[in-house]
C-alpha cells in the first residue's frame, strides 16, 4: 500500500471507524456493559451483553465492508455468535456459562489481531 495521499491506506483509514470518535460508542460503550455483566446475575448480563455484543458486531461487520479492517471480519461475526449464546444461555436453553463466552470473545479478539500484525490493517481490494 502506497503512502502518498488518494492511496486505498489513507482511503481506509479514513473510513476506519476504530480510528473516529464514534469508536467509543460503537465498542467502548459495548466494552463498558460488557464488563458491568461480568460481576451482575445471569438474566441481568444478558439484557446487557446480548445488546452490546450485537452492537458491537455489527459495527464490525459494517466496519469490515467499508473499509476492509482485517480484524472486522473476525469479530463481527464472533461477536454476533456470542450475542446469540448470551441470549439462549440467558434463557436457559442451553447450559453455557458466562465464563465461557467471555473467554471465547476474549480469546477470539486477541487472535483476530494476529493478521492484522502479520499482513497489516486492511484487505487490500485489486
Amino acid at each position: 500500500m502506497s503512502p502518498h495521499p488518494g492511496s486505498m491506506s489513507e482511503t481506509c483509514t479514513r473510513k476506519d471507524f476504530t480510528r473516529r470518535s464514534i469508536a467509543w460508542l460503537l465498542w467502548g460503550l459495548p466494552a463498558a456493559a460488557l464488563i458491568l455483566g461480568s460481576f451482575v446475575a445471569s438474566v441481568p448480563r444478558m439484557l446487557l451483553w446480548t445488546p452490546a455484543f450485537a452492537v458491537a458486531g455489527v459495527a464490525c461487520i459494517v466496519n469490515a465492508a467499508q473499509c476492509g479492517r482485517v480484524h472486522c471480519y473476525i469479530t463481527g461475526p464472533l461477536y454476533l455468535l456470542a450475542a446469540v449464546a448470551t441470549l439462549i444461555a440467558g434463557m436457559e436453553f442451553v447450559p453455557l456459562r458466562s465464563s465461557w463466552i467471555g473467554g471465547a470473545v476474549i480469546g477470539g479478539t486477541v487472535l483476530a489481531y494476529v493478521p492484522e500484525w502479520v499482513r497489516g490493517r486492511y484487505v487490500s481490494r485489486a
